[in-house]
């Protein structure tokens, strides 16, 4: 074993002997956040502003101007990062034609989905993260195809934030694929998140997580004028979309309405931020989306697969869908001049940390149960190792039923624990660990009689 090695295998040990929630922290991870630089997360913005307007429908000819000339910019610096890559980065622009709808699309369009995709290197592991932040921008009326439409920070800063995660990433090995989007039509009704949550569903993609950063680069509020550059909202859906009968039924007799897939990738997303990013906290938010406004990673979630939304905690609407003006002495606009830099640097590191840890880490463990067998005031979880290989450990997640995020952990080598704490008190979960500290998301368990 190796000298550094052995240290973070101690810390792991010595960690999760006394109940902190963290594990110990991969070098190489904390190396990939400092390379990310708001320098360069600002001059792509500035950059998307240059287009004039991205609307969906805008034009598609112009090499300067439009959805079209975004849509080859965003691919023509994907394939630079791919230059780095080893051959594991490659990058298209995902063409399909969307209906006229009577609404937003008046006649029959082709839209674009921008994606690279680093390819996984073990070819057993067929798991996919998905990161993405939509290109089309809009002004006050949504049909609106000519006016400038800068959308700096709604969504220039999400794409912003998968170009530089593309360029960082890319330059690593990792066993599950990583896809980072930029999407089109979403301002028109969330056509190209749909488009790709519908294939992967028809081609059985293995979608461990799916990310989506929207707005992600102010930290002003409007009408209370807070400002608040330490947390991010993560948006996370209570009960499953399309859960079935039997799934229901669990739900309910478990008490778990709390810990659907995406509650426990939103707190796995807080675990693995508040351990890695400096100066950021993760905010809960226990919906799947704000009143009036949705998001892509909706098409996702009722797709069946596990789906947030990262969101800034404090939204400034002066700035959002808006035409550029100037009313009593107000400026109006999504303008890169409203946007905070260093904030956005800092939710672009919350999404690294979260798709190495996951892109990284050992599968799941398999047929999680908790005994309920008899009365008693222990509780006895137990489940099977993944794909039957051997694994470092496993994490035990403990909290109380009251309590939104996890608050005690144990460490252990078998794939059995009896746990001196009440069933009838405690939710609990179950992670697969390496000797870094790369967890699984943790897997809730269903009863044993």
């Amino acid at each position: 074993m190796k000298k550094t090695t052995f240290y973070f295998v101690f810390a792991f040990l010595i960690f999760s002997q006394i109940g902190i929630s963290q594990v110990a922290e991969d070098p190489e991870i904390k190396k990939m956040i400092s390379e990310v630089k708001a320098e360069n997360l600002e001059a792509t913005v500035r950059k998307l502003v240059t287009f004039g307007t991205r609307h969906t429908l805008s034009d598609t000819k112009s090499k300067t101007k439009g959805i079209g000339a975004a849509q080859q910019w965003v691919k023509s610096e994907f394939d630079k990062y791919a230059l780095e890559s080893g051959g594991r980065l490659t990058s298209t622009i995902d063409y399909f034609t969307v209906k006229a709808d009577g609404k937003r699309i008046k006649v029959d369009s082709q839209l674009g989905n921008v994606m690279a995709t680093l390819k996984g290197t073990d070819p057993n592991d067929n798991r996919v993260l998905i990161i993405s932040g939509h290109l089309d921008s809009r002004v006050s009326d949504v049909m609106n195809v000519k006016s400038d439409a800068p959308g700096a920070n709604d969504d220039g800063s999400g794409v912003a934030a998968i170009m530089e995660l593309a360029k960082v990433l890319s330059k690593r090995s990792f066993s599950a694929t990583i896809i980072f989007v930029a999407v089109t039509g979403e301002e028109q009704g969330l056509y190209g998140a749909r488009h790709l949550a519908e294939f992967a569903k028809e081609n059985n993609w293995n979608i461990l997580a799916m990310l989506n950063n929207d707005m992600i680069g102010n930290s002003l509020s409007s009408g209370t004028n807070l400002r608040d550059n330490t947390q991010v909202r993560v948006f996370s859906e209570t009960i499953p979309f399309l859960e079935t009968e039997d799934e229901a039924k669990m739900r309910k007799s478990t008490s778990r309405d709390n810990d659907s897939p995406s509650r426990l990738l939103a707190r796995y997303i807080k675990t693995v931020t508040e351990q890695y990013v400096d100066q950021l906290s993760v905010k809960l938010v226990y919906r799947n989306d704000r009143f009036l406004r949705g998001g892509d990673h909706t098409p996702f979630s009722q797709n069946g697969f596990t789906a947030v939304r990262f969101c800034e905690m404090n939204e400034n609407f002066d700035h959002q869908h808006q035409d550029l003006r100037t009313e009593n002495n107000t400026k109006f606009g999504d303008l890169p001049e409203f946007m905070d830099f260093d904030y956005l640097r800092k939710n672009t590191c919350a999404n690294l940390a979260v798709l190495a840890n996951l892109a990284w880490s050992p599968k799941a463990p398999l047929n999680v149960g908790i005994e309920v067998k008899n009365l008693s005031n222990s509780s006895t979880l137990i489940w099977s190792a993944p794909d039957d290989k051997p694994q470092f450990g496993y994490q035990i997640l403990m909290r109380e039923t009251s309590s939104s995020h996890w608050e005690k952990t144990f460490f252990v080598k078998d794939t059995k624990i009896e746990i001196p704490y009440s069933k009838d008190n405690y939710f609990f979960a179950v992670q697969t660990v390496d000797a870094l500290g790369h967890a699984s998301i943790p897997v809730f368990p269903n009863p044993i009689r």
